[in-house]
């Protein structure tokens, strides 16, 4: 509990930093952001309770620890379909708001952002330059601090609210110290699905022999992980890989399919010989459906781990078969620049 002087201090840092943002230019507006997604892009509303702070992530660290609170820090931009999602879906809900104001202090940077942050390594930079720093490829992403400054958990885009519901129990509960991330979801964020896994056509056929260390593949890799019970992966199956634009796409890759705690043995592109359990923690997957990219000599160059639509799960396929992500560090510039190249042909771009 927090000493009536350390709390003082907190109310009189918070009252300056508001006045800080009062007198600067509006957050959405900062920084040389593209047009967003489309020419009309919509403020993402951010609840009223998230804090306005000096952004020195060290302090914010130390303030919520003396409350007994871990740190949210979110990442977004205006005209963004799934940070609309986050708010107004997500923080709508009365017991997923709740277990946020209580157990977090949550605060809101913008992507492409100039304000000053100070990272917990005591470095100053820009939101936008942190962004790009912690290689911030999808909007909302979210980290989650532990008292000590270390990230202990990192959302790299949307979460429905079952999962994003159990995401903020294993923060607040601190049950990263028991358990991975992955095994925890699959436990606690139970839902109706169909309780089986799809099949395409264009899956490898088991065993799975995905080694490319010996020579180059002609063609990048894409591994779906997904489970049976997962009403996301039966959307996958059903509304992204129905979708023609996805569909041509999928078509310029060699296409792995594994449950992610499934017994089901295979060969790595690096070589070695492991369970679709094993490889799925070597890699650290948690969300179902995840998309791992590698390249011809099986390096991981890209991945999808979030909740997507067509248009956004086209573009990722898109980023990594085109060979831009060599140039274009930035997926999120990539999607802007590919929306406004359909749109310029006459085409229609459908973000959610």
């Amino acid at each position: 509990m927090m000493s009536d002087g350390c709390r003082f201090r907190r109310s009189l840092r918070a009252l300056a930093a508001a006045l800080l943002v009062t007198l600067s230019p509006p957050v959405a507006a900062a920084g040389a952001a593209p047009e967003a997604f489309n020419p009309g892009a919509h403020a993402i509303d951010i609840p009223a309770w998230f804090r306005e702070t000096f952004l020195d992530f060290r302090e914010d660290i130390r303030d919520a620890a003396k409350d007994g609170k871990r740190l949210m820090v979110y990442f977004g931009q205006d005209g963004c379909p799934y940070c609309r999602e986050l708010m107004r879906v997500n923080f709508a809900q009365k017991d997923i708001a709740e277990r946020a104001r209580r157990r977090f202090d949550a605060i809101a940077l913008n992507i492409w952002g100039d304000r000053e942050v100070t990272w917990t390594d005591g470095r100053t930079m820009s939101e936008k330059a942190l962004a790009a720093r912690l290689k911030v490829q999808y909007t909302p992403t979210l980290l989650f601090f532990d008292e000590g400054g270390a990230v202990v958990l990192r959302l790299n885009g949307y979460y429905p609210p079952h999962k994003f519901r159990a995401a903020l129990d294993y923060v607040a509960g601190k049950e990263e110290r028991k358990t991975a991330f992955s095994a925890y979801l699959q436990r606690h964020a139970r839902e109706p699905a169909s309780g089986r896994l799809h099949d395409q056509p264009f899956f490898l056929k088991a065993p799975l022999a995905l080694d490319r260390t010996r020579r180059p593949a002609a063609r990048p890799l894409a591994v779906l992980f997904e489970q049976k019970e997962c009403s996301t992966c039966d959307e996958l199956h059903r509304e992204g890989f129905g979708t023609p634009a996805v569909r041509a796409l999928i078509g310029k890759f060699d296409v792995a399919r594994l449950e992610l705690f499934g017994t089901e043995r295979l060969v790595t592109p690096h070589g070695a010989s492991l369970s679709a359990a094993q490889w799925g923690r070597e890699l650290k997957v948690a969300y179902t459906p995840t998309i791992v990219f590698f390249d011809a000599k099986g390096t991981e160059v890209f991945r999808i781990e979030a909740y997507l639509k067509p248009f956004h799960l086209a573009s990722g396929l898109d980023y990594v078969a085109s060979g831009a992500y060599r140039t274009q560090p930035s997926f999120q510039r990539y999607i802007q620049a590919r929306a406004e190249k359909i749109r310029a042909a006459g085409g229609r771009v459908d973000l959610w």
